[in-house]
């Protein structure tokens, strides 16, 4: 099964965790602050990371920012707050989702198979259809095999999870306006757990990094009271 790395400053909740995620068959590291985080993440590849907003020395938004820029692992974001403003900064960053303590352990374990699975990470890891390998788009290449975007001189642009799943909707939609919800639907799964305002701040980050000026976006409209439209032509390899 995958490989999940446990990050929090409780002990006990480590221990709880890590015990709950083995018995359901998962590889576990465990790591207290961001300096064992990275150390972990050097040391084995991992499928996922599990990161407690409320570390004493970093906090998980900071380590959350410096993982992501570096890395386009999956991230689990989980917090004491239950404020909106931190679940959408939580989204903004990067994380691929978001739980408010306390909750149930059987939800948590739902919520990393609903990642997982958008990632393509599975127990029996299927061989991707060749056939559908690389998308081409105003200059861009989405990689859906190996999950990579590049841009026209070839450097390669880290996406989340959710961001990647985003992307790959868009553009096997084009010129087609798709509501929050059918993207929500698209992109997640109509069983995910979602709200409007993630997918705005997803399609916020991916013109970061897609558009020349953010502002003014040429690849992904807003068609206002309606949703979005991804406007390039977009062909396969």
């Amino acid at each position: 099964m995958a490989h999940l790395l446990l990050v929090d400053d409780d002990e006990d909740i480590l221990s709880l965790l890590a015990a709950f995620f083995r018995k359901h068959s998962h590889t576990v590291s465990v790591a207290t602050d961001g300096k064992d985080m990275f150390a972990a993440l050097e040391k084995d590849p991992v499928d996922l990371v599990i990161l407690d907003v409320m570390l004493q020395h970093e906090d998980g938004f900071s380590l959350c920012r410096r993982l992501r820029a570096a890395s386009s692992v999956p991230v689990i974001m989980l917090t004491a707050l239950a404020d909106h403003t931190d679940r959408v900064v939580g989204l903004e960053l990067g994380a691929d989702d978001y739980l408010t303590k306390p909750f149930d352990q059987r939800e948590l374990l739902a919520r990393v198979k609903a990642v997982l699975r958008r990632v393509g990470v599975s127990a029996f890891n299927p061989k991707p259809d060749p056939t559908l390998r690389v998308l081409r788009f105003a200059g861009w290449r989405l990689d859906i095999v190996r999950r990579e975007l590049r841009s026209a001189d070839n450097s390669l642009v880290f996406l989340s999870g959710g961001e990647f799943e985003l992307l790959l909707t868009f553009l096997e939609h084009p010129h087609r306006t798709l509501s929050r919800e059918q993207l929500i639907d698209l992109a997640r799964g109509s069983t995910h757990i979602a709200f409007d305002r993630s997918i705005d701040v997803q399609v916020s980050r991916l013109r970061s990094k897609l558009e020349q000026d953010p502002r003014n976006p040429s690849l992904i409209r807003t068609i206002r009271g309606a949703g979005y439209m991804f406007l390039p032509e977009v062909t396969r390899t």
